[in-house]
């Protein structure tokens, strides 16, 4: 029979460390979320979205910061990462959000659509993974 113990301790930081794997877990469900919000973001922007003043250079931003926090969530292993994801699916969950609902910047999105429910659905894993992480590591500091 193997403990649970011994399962926490497989998985290992960059440095070496060992970390926990509901950790690991969120880390990734948190960088995948963010990643893919950023991908989703990156490809509306070439399709059409570039041409928007203020959405347009907001999508650009949305997707340049993805990438960045995605890789730092799973690269670097202290709290501020997993922060930004959680700061950056909750931003963008609200831009959606009062896109939809009252408009942002002239722009009135619909709820529904492919890239839409990819994106809302990767924000919220982003979110979950990041707070699954945070407790995670402070249960064991």
């Amino acid at each position: 029979m193997v403990s649970t113990r011994n399962l926490a301790t497989n998985v290992r930081s960059p440095a070496g460390n060992p970390v926990d794997r509901r950790s690991a877990l969120g880390r990734g469900l948190a960088a995948a979320g963010v990643l893919l919000s950023a991908d989703v973001h990156l490809v509306l922007y070439f399709d059409g979205f570039s041409g928007i003043k203020v959405i347009g250079p907001a999508f650009m931003a949305n997707a340049i910061g993805g990438i960045v926090i995605g890789l730092a969530v799973l690269l670097w292993h202290h709290w501020l990462p997993l922060l930004a994801a959680v700061g950056f699916g909750v931003a963008t969950l609200a831009a959606y959000y009062i896109s939809a609902t009252v408009g942002l910047f002239g722009v009135h999105e619909t709820f529904g659509g492919n890239q839409v429910v990819l994106a809302e659905v990767a924000e919220w894993v982003a979110v979950a993974g990041a707070v699954l992480a945070l407790a995670a590591e402070r249960r064991k500091a």
